[in-house]
């Protein structure tokens, strides 16, 4: 999600410094409803206060031990002004104590200490804030309501809910009313709440400024193809949550990625951690002087064999690095006892992501219907080597491995798939595979490859639509099945590197949607059977979408429409939530897109202006007027 402004009434946020310390703000109380007919006497102290931190005064504690803050551990948003809610006030009306409870959970309080003081004795220590978050467009409204018998009040909060987050911090877009009950009752002469919600109860700005998406990591479960990948099963998949991102972010990440996976991710992952390995006691990871990020871990993991503890190191170094100011070395995990359980450097740990070796060409196909590529620098494409180079090519749409020495080319007329060497002299071969359809629309999609060695087509057939796995692009093709799919066509498809996950574009009722579905391998008496399992939408907004490309492990590039709209180029996560970085300007009409894993490489388009690209903090340029399909290794 974008980031929200820093600065407003009651939760002002100065820039980072490298030495400035957090000081306590209150949170603005004002920013949800309060009963009209009251108003908090601490107000002008509070106003008062956020004056003072602006001069630069600001009260210090008098007691507490001294530790030290290791600045390399910060993520960027440590350096921030914390934000604290306020106490209850005595004599607080029901109305206002949910406006203040509901104001306390948006403090940067680890164990929401202050909102617990809204809460009877009785609810205050069993309340669970993390049992699931409840995202709204905008601040509740209130409404109360006395119980019959007159001993209690029900405070009903209402809105537009835009999404929510479960127990296991996995993200669910979907906008719909929002309603929940608040019951309060009288506690020692004082109103509390008696019946809290279940979890929190969030606006979308205090969730873009409080909760950030990490990308947690587990290994594909490769099942019976784990043999036949280029990879074996050692491979990494991306796994999104959000988590509060200055409560300790790199621990906390750390323990949200040994909870396990989240529950859509969680048939075709594994984790390399023993079952109940934990954080030893209350130790948080620390860096050395050369940047090796050192995590104690306890007695479960003593065990492990190197070979597993390696895979352990992985998992943690990518899950923390995006939390890191700087980039790691390695990581070092720990028994209990301190003693080295392992180490693996980063440059060990990169073998593990299939989508770090997309420093490749750009491919398209030119107004001679031949292959083309370029570097990020040339002005000018040139022939790749090889059949597809050549004039007589005939190319519609192409895919390139991520090696870069296979290609694959669908015909001019979407009949036939083609898979032949970049290389001088190579052979075309034979077709791999054949279209029967008679509208040269509904022929064969764009192919995508995997970072496994697999290379995947949609035959869009409305008499036999059929998606299709050709395993290192020259296999049988096998066909996979889609659950869930309904009446809707696939009409283009782009696989992750990691072979877990694919997004779809499906044709349903006159439009076109984004789905994310994750790729299940199982044995059957027949062989190896592969399917597509827990479709989801990932961009519900938009209407229609006309392109896709992966943009990251867990991000994609998406170029669409909202209701009555004009096509827009926008960033989302896989579980459904808009990304935390700007959009990219839209070019003139896009209906292909190509993009990588590493942000420093350009977007590139189809546009009608022909093939441009997009640079990073640039504008889009034309690379060539006519041209069509273009693609990176992928």
């Amino acid at each position: 999600m974008p980031p929200s402004p820093a600065g407003r009434a009651g939760s002002f946020v100065p820039p980072p410094t490298p030495d400035r310390r957090a000081v306590p703000v209150a949170v603005d109380r004002h920013r949800f409803p309060r009963a009209p007919h009251r108003r908090r006497a601490a107000a002008p102290a509070l106003l008062a206060c956020g004056v003072m931190v602006l001069a630069g005064c600001a009260s210090m504690p008098g007691s507490g031990d001294v530790s030290r803050v290791d600045s390399s551990l910060r993520s960027e948003d440590d350096s921030q002004v914390q934000v604290y809610g306020v106490s209850p006030a005595k004599g607080e009306q029901p109305s206002g104590l949910v406006s203040g409870f509901l104001e306390a959970t948006t403090s940067d309080e680890e164990t929401f200490a202050t909102a617990r003081e809204y809460l009877s004795p009785a609810v205050a220590s069993k309340w669970d804030p993390f049992a699931s978050m409840t995202v709204l467009a905008d601040a509740p409204d209130l409404a109360t309501r006395r119980d019959r018998d007159g001993e209690g009040v029900t405070v009903e909060v209402t809105g537009t809910q835009l999404g929510t987050v479960d127990a296991h911090h996995a993200y669910a877009p979907g906008e719909k009313p929002f309603k929940q009950r608040i019951h309060v009752s009288k506690s020692q002469g004082q109103w509390r709440i008696d019946e809290p919600p279940p979890g929190l109860i969030i606006t979308e700005a205090d969730f873009q400024r409080l909760y950030r998406s990490v990308n947690k990591y587990y290994f594909a479960e490769l099942g019976p193809d784990a043999g036949r990948s280029r990879l074996d099963d050692a491979v990494l998949v991306a796994d999104p949550v959000y988590l509060r991102q200055r409560i300790d972010p790199v621990g906390t990440s750390v323990r949200a990625l040994l909870d396990g996976p989240t529950s859509w991710l969680d048939p075709v992952v594994r984790t390399a951690f023993p079952r109940g390995t934990e954080l030893r006691g209350a130790n948080r990871p620390t860096l050395d002087d050369s940047d090796e990020l050192q995590v104690r871990l306890s007695r479960q993991a003593a065990g492990v064999d190197g070979s597993r503890c390696r895979q352990m190191a992985a998992q943690v170094l990518f899950t923390v690095q995006d939390q890191m100011t700087n980039q790691l070395s390695g990581v070092r995990l720990e028994r209990s006892d301190g003693s080295e359980l392992c180490s693996l450097s980063r440059d060990v740990a990169v073998g593990y992501r299939p989508d770090n070796g997309s420093r490749g060409h750009q491919y398209f196909i030119d107004e001679a219907h031949r292959m083309v590529r370029l570097a990020d620098r040339d002005e000018k494409a040139r022939p790749v080597p090889g059949p597809f180079g050549d004039d007589g090519a005939q190319l519609g749409s192409l895919a390139v491995a991520r090696d870069e020495r296979l290609a694959a080319g669908v015909s001019r007329d979407g009949t036939e798939l083609y898979v032949a060497e970049l290389r001088e002299g190579a052979d075309r071969g034979p077709a791999r595979l054949r279209s029967r359809a008679a509208d040269p629309g509904q022929r064969l999609s764009t192919p995508t490859w995997d970072g496994l060695g697999g290379l995947w087509v949609a035959d869009r057939d409305p008499r036999r639509p059929r998606l299709l796995r050709l395993r290192d692009g020259i296999g049988e093709p096998e066909p996979v099945r889609v659950s869930g799919l309904g009446e809707g066509r696939i009409e283009e498809l782009r696989v992750a590197a990691d072979g877990m996950r694919v997004a779809l574009l499906v044709r349903d009722k006159g439009h076109t949607r984004l789905l994310l579905g994750r790729i299940e391998r199982d044995r059957a008496p027949e062989g190896l059977q592969l399917s597509v399992e827990g479709l989801r939408a990932i961009a519900p907004k938009l209407e229609d979408v006309d392109a896709v490309s992966w943009a990251g492990g867990s991000r994609l590039v998406v170029a669409g429409r909202e209701s009555q709209g004009v096509q827009q180029l926008q960033y989302v996560e896989t579980d459904g939530s808009h990304a935390d970085v700007p959009s990219p300007p839209t070019p003139n009409r896009a209906d292909a897109l190509a993009a990588t894993e590493d942000p420093a490489r350009p977007l590139l388009a189809k546009s009608m202006d022909g093939i441009v690209r997009l640079p990073p903090n640039g504008d889009w340029k034309t690379v060539a007027k006519v041209g069509t399909a273009p693609a990176y290794p992928g």
